[in-house]
């Protein structure tokens, strides 16, 4: 093979040159543009008949991403590739000359239109369509008379059920076939029926709609692989009368499946490498018999409803088992027996279950385990000293469980670490110095545990991209913590007792997104360095002690503004692609109440929490720069101000929050154009004037948005035509007007005053009684008051004298 390689944008080349290597049988062109004078469009014959005709002595023909500006007439060529070259159009007739090839791969191009051109090419054995939108009958009528053809790939196309049935039965045989995400499909292809030699067969993603296919196993005895993953299948999981030896590759996850695993599974597909029926509704018990699987490598049967325990024969012997999940299922009891043979296992996925008791220490002989997930069960007890013989471990799970103690010091050895996943248990103690060590972390959640003590300055990894360590009893200052973990994306200290003030060396943390501090002690001024910080998506430092002005540069995005080139960015330099996850929940306060969110809702969300804090001064106009902001809660400070006409520019935001402030003046009435808006407070200000209109978004907002403002009129509120006259429309009082209150005042004070004693002087002359006990009280509280400080005042006073 001749290989001819363009790496760079521009390179050229001419048909001519070519004829110097005249014994070439294969070549291999990537990337160029072919120079010649002439050229044809994609749907002419002239341009497929004599693109061939280029290249007469050549056997095989890769021309791959090149950029054809000429084209010639018909060749001997066998194998034809032309694949991501943006062909576009549909297949010329011409095609059907070209009765010479024996492989042809037209995939990965922008070709549509039917498949009828090829119907002539009798000496196909390969055929390859995958990635275009080219309409496909599920029948393959157009290729029954291609009686040599052995392999047909056709993925991400459209399949569509004819009208009619198909009379005929096909003349090839394959040994190949993949159909996969070529839309609705709804059935199988009949044509599968009259297929007898089949060895590797590829389904997915079709939304088909009938039983498990044991008459494909039954007509195919040397079948090798069928995938069926993430189609509608349903029913019973029929397996072949007899068993099975050659089937080696089997997914049928993501259907639905409702029926028991057959008993009997190990024993009629004892050759299989790799069994995978996850997502499905299969119910009771393991059975024993997958443990007579004796060369299975992988077995998945994670998010089912199976139940029991683990069958002691699946663990016993199975020397060849990498990875084993079995998440989110119903399975209890303890998790293994003693007797533990899994020494080749690699991956261990458990979560999600009802296990209960110790992490068993049979595990020990799993030494070459990379991840260990044991998530969402009811284990109890210490983490075990033999993990930190786990060399090879590099994410561990254990949250949410019932694990006490102090968390290991001896963790702090395990160099291999990537992710500690240890959130929602019983753990207590201070963080250990020793996670400084932990060169390698990328992801630590110790969140919901009981961890006191100081964070150490020393603990900073440079790989690090998500920490939450939320409502611990951590405290103290920051100090270097995390100062050069400059590919930090969420940083969640929130719900701790750390105390301090906001480093300044935050904007060392460039790649920041995630910034929840809430509900600690910090104080000081919000730093003005998060302003440089360009990927913030969401800020939250809402109850604490911070003081001043909120910085007017401070800026927000969303993540999936910037997704694709970030996440690369972040994953890339982390040489991990697990080490950024969307998938660790983080909480925030939305609309008054507090949310979880996680997944692909977190890329979207941005917001600014600086609630119930100590912050002064005006709300800056800058504000308008937050245009992509989806809630902003400034509630619970001493802000003063009017609200500012720049919050009209926040088309995205849904909730807004401004309450128990001191802003003043009136609600810009442009506000109504905020048409997302659903949640909304300016209550408990001192603000002025006439609601805003009460219309779209705002008539759904009721008298406790407003609460707390005296002067505020209009709906939803007292209408402004019937209540009295806001401060700001009342006529000023006139010099006399004031003279007269004043005087009338001083009057009604004076006369009251002489009134209350002249009634208590006459009751004390007509009751003698009352007078006597009167004068007694008086005397008796005299005397009192003379002895308390003639004991207690005057020493002292004469004593510092003296002095």
């Amino acid at each position: 093979m001749y290989y001819l390689i363009c790496t760079d944008a521009g390179c050229n080349i001419s048909l001519q040159s070519l004829d110097l290597f005249p014994s070439l049988k294969t070549l291999y062109l990537y990337g160029f543009s072919f120079n010649d004078s002439y050229s044809q469009t994609n749907s002419d014959c002239n341009f497929w008949l004599q693109s061939l005709d280029l290249f007469p002595s050549f056997k095989i023909l890769f021309l791959d991403e090149i950029n054809f500006n000429d084209s010639r007439s018909q060749t001997n060529n066998r194998d034809l590739v032309m694949t991501n070259n943006n062909l576009e159009g549909t297949l010329p007739e011409c095609f059907s000359n070209f009765t010479f090839l024996e492989s042809l791969d037209l995939s990965s191009n922008q070709l549509s239109g039917d498949v009828s051109a090829l119907k002539s090419l009798t000496s196909l054995i390969a055929l390859r369509l995958s990635n275009n939108y080219f309409k496909i009958p599920s029948s393959l009528g157009p290729f029954f008379n291609l009686s040599k053809l052995k392999q047909f790939n056709a993925d991400n196309n459209t399949i569509y059920i004819e009208s009619e049935m198909q009379p005929l039965v096909p003349r090839f045989q394959l040994n190949h076939i993949s159909l996969s995400s070529c839309g609705d499909v709804g059935q199988f292809p009949h044509f599968l029926f009259h297929q007898h030699v089949l060895r590797q067969v590829y389904l997915s993603n079709n939304n088909l709609r009938e039983g498990f296919l044991n008459w494909l196993l039954n007509n195919n005895a040397n079948l090798e692989r069928l995938v069926l993953a993430n189609n509608s299948l349903q029913g019973h999981f029929e397996l072949p009368f007899l068993p099975h030896t050659d089937l080696s590759y089997l997914d049928v996850s993501e259907n639905s499946f409702y029926s028991k695993l057959p008993i009997d599974i190990g024993e009629k597909l004892p050759s299989l490498l790799f069994l995978n029926i996850s997502k499905n509704q299969f119910h009771g018990s393991i059975p024993s018999s997958i443990g007579d699987m004796n060369f299975l490598k992988a077995l998945d049967l994670s998010n089912n409803q199976l139940s029991g325990g683990l069958p002691e024969h699946l663990t016993m012997g199975r020397f060849s088992l990498t990875s084993l999940a079995l998440s989110n299922n119903k399975l209890q009891g303890q998790m293994f027996s003693s007797n533990v043979n899994l020494t080749k296992l690699r991956e261990l996925h458990l979560d999600g279950n009802h296990f209960s008791g110790k992490i068993p220490d049979s595990l020990s002989n799993c030494s070459f385990l990379s991840t260990l997930d044991l998530s969402n069960n009811v284990l109890s007890g210490e983490i075990p000293r033999w993990m930190e013989n786990m060399s090879s471990l590099s994410t561990l799970d254990l949250s949410n469980n019932e694990l006490s103690r102090d968390i290991p010091r001896w963790m702090g050895s395990m160099s291999s670490l990537e992710e500690i996943v240890m959130a929602n248990n019983h753990l207590e103690g201070p963080f250990p110095n020793e996670f400084c060590h932990l060169n390698h972390l990328k992801l630590l959640d110790l969140s919901v545990n009981n961890i006191s003590g100081s964070l150490p300055s020393c603990f900073s990894p440079l790989w690090i991209s998500q920490v939450h360590l939320s409502r611990n009893k951590l405290e103290g200052p920051l100090k270097n913590a995390f100062r050069n973990s400059t590919i930090l994306v969420t940083l969640d200290l929130s719900n701790n007792h750390l105390t301090g003030k906001i480093p300044n060396w935050i904007d060392n943390l460039s790649q920041l997104s995630y910034l929840l501090l809430n509900n600690n002690h910090f104080e000081g001024g919000i730093p003005v360095q998060l302003c440089t910080l360009g990927h913030l998506s969401l800020i939250d430092l809402s109850n604490n002690n911070l003081s001043g002005t909120i910085p007017p540069c401070l800026k927000i995005t969303t993540l999936n503004e910037i997704s694709q080139e970030y996440v690369c960015y972040v994953t890339d330099i982390a040489q991990a692609p697990n080490s950024f996850s969307i998938d660790e929940p983080i909480e925030f306060t939305v609309k008054s109440m507090s949310y979880s969110y996680k997944g692909i809702v977190l890329t979207c969300l941005s917001g600014i929490d600086l609630s119930c804090n100590k912050l002064t001064g005006e709300i800056p106009s800058e504000v308008k720069n937050l245009r992509n902001i989806y809630a902003l809660n400034l509630s619970h400070n001493n802000l003063i101000g009017p609200i500012p006409l720049a919050f009209s520019n926040l088309k995205q935001i849904e909730s807004l929050d401004l309450s128990h402030n001191n802003l003043s003046r009136k609600i810009p009435p442009q506000l109504v154009e905020l048409y997302r808006l659903s949640y909304f407070s300016v209550a408990y200000n001192n603000l002025c004037g006439s609601t805003p209109a009460w219309t779209a978004q705002f008539a759904t907002f009721d008298e406790s948005s407003y609460v707390g403002n005296p002067l505020l009129c209009g709906e939803p509120l007292k209408d402004c035509s019937t209540s009295g006259p806001s401060a700001s429309l009342l006529p000023k009082a006139s010099p006399e007007n004031g003279l007269i209150d004043m005087i009338s005042f001083y009057v009604t004070f004076a006369v009251s005053y002489v009134m209350a004693i002249l009634s208590i002087a006459c009751v004390l002359y007509i009751n003698p009684y009352w007078r006597q006990a009167l004068f007694y009280y008086v005397g008796a509280i005299s005397n009192c008051c003379y002895y308390f400080l003639e004991d207690h005042i005057l020493p002292k006073w004469l004593h510092c004298g003296n002095m």
